[in-house]
């Protein structure tokens, strides 16, 4: 139903059990609890002082996670205009400095100038199995990945394989239902 408000919980950290609201959107599934607490597990020694950028935020559960756990500064891209609206009122409910929102789709995004990013995340709607593929190659390109970046990848089982670029070392794989979720290492070309 249209302009329903959906709810996720933040699982540790300063705002662990605070709930971020969002609506109804195409697409739009927050990554779930238990997914986000391995994946979180995986990033822990990363996340204090970390430069996050989840390029498809939808209800900002990763970002906003990132955050409360300690990332220095976390950017949230996104392309629809309602759920930006939401992603600024957790924001401000939260006091989210740290936090930055950014009002467009992910493959204007990365044509913008590079900005040096500890931790990606990559999570697009599952209805659009080309945005994910869209957003790998790009983020290889100078400047948006530091030497040793985390990059984590979902995708629904059904999603034809990804091809990553050859500096994208595979660290962890699991896959929880319907999704398969993975984090690579990124090792700067010479």
């Amino acid at each position: 139903m249209p302009g329903r408000c959906n709810r996720v919980r933040i699982i540790a950290g300063q705002w662990r059990g605070r709930k971020l609201a969002f609506p109804d959107g195409e697409g739009l599934r927050p990554t779930p609890d238990r997914i986000r607490e391995t994946l979180f597990n995986w990033l822990a020694p990363r996340l204090p002082g970390a430069r996050c950028l989840d390029l498809f935020a939808g209800s900002g559960a990763l970002g906003f996670e990132a955050a409360s756990r300690g990332a220095a500064r976390v950017v949230l891209v996104e392309r629809s205009a309602a759920v930006v609206a939401s992603l600024r009122a957790n924001r401000e409910r939260l006091a989210a400095g740290a936090v930055e929102i950014v009002h467009q789709d992910a493959a204007s995004y990365l044509r913008g100038a590079p900005q040096p990013f500890d931790i990606v995340f990559l999570d697009p709607p599952f209805g659009d199995p080309g945005a994910l593929q869209a957003s790998v190659c790009p983020l290889s390109d100078a400047g948006w990945l530091v030497a040793g970046a985390g990059i984590y990848l979902e995708m629904s089982v059904k999603t034809p394989p990804v091809g990553v670029p050859d500096g994208w070392a595979l660290r962890k794989d699991k896959r929880a239902g319907d999704v398969l979720f993975r984090l690579y290492s990124y090792r700067a070309q010479q």
